[in-house]
């Protein structure tokens, strides 16, 4: 007879009438709950946007040179820069700000790059929530919360 944990099971582990765990969750449960939580953030609406945009740019013959050209470009005024050649550096870093500024000017790259920027904020949602959570239990546990005794 196998036992199944409570998270493969999606429970949640008892409570008992303090609320406080009856069993606790391991590693491997805390990491299950965590890939759960990452199948809901990749299927939401967020990432949906998100990758619609970045299948765009990918089939965007432009915006791909852009990017290529962009990457040689950097490559060159690194090397300029190792050069002491700050002139042609200087040159290429202007053209550099044309590049960029014509890609950033495609409405789809700013979608992409809006859809980037949402995900991120999500994320760090997700992140606070939990940090937020486990530092109310952490102080409710070592009592954190009740006021100084003052005995005198």
């Amino acid at each position: 007879m196998t036992i199944q944990s409570s998270a493969s099971q999606g429970n949640v582990p008892p409570r008992t009438e303090a609320g406080n765990s009856a069993a606790l969750w391991n590693r491997e449960d805390i990491l299950g709950k965590a890939r759960e939580l990452a199948g809901l953030v990749s299927s939401s609406e967020e990432v949906r946007v998100f990758q619609q945009a970045e299948r765009q740019i990918q089939g965007h013959e432009r915006i791909q040179t852009l990017i290529q050209t962009i990457k040689k470009k950097q490559k060159e005024v690194v090397a300029f820069e190792a050069m002491k050649n700050k002139t042609m550096a200087a040159m290429i870093e202007a053209e550099l700000r044309e590049l960029q500024d014509e890609l950033d000017g495609i409405p789809i790259v700013g979608d992409y790059q809006q859809g980037q920027v949402e995900i991120n904020d999500l994320l760090q949602m997700i992140v606070s929530a939990i940090h937020d959570t486990v530092s109310e239990k952490i102080a409710v546990e070592r009592g954190a919360d009740s006021p100084p005794s003052s005995c005198g």
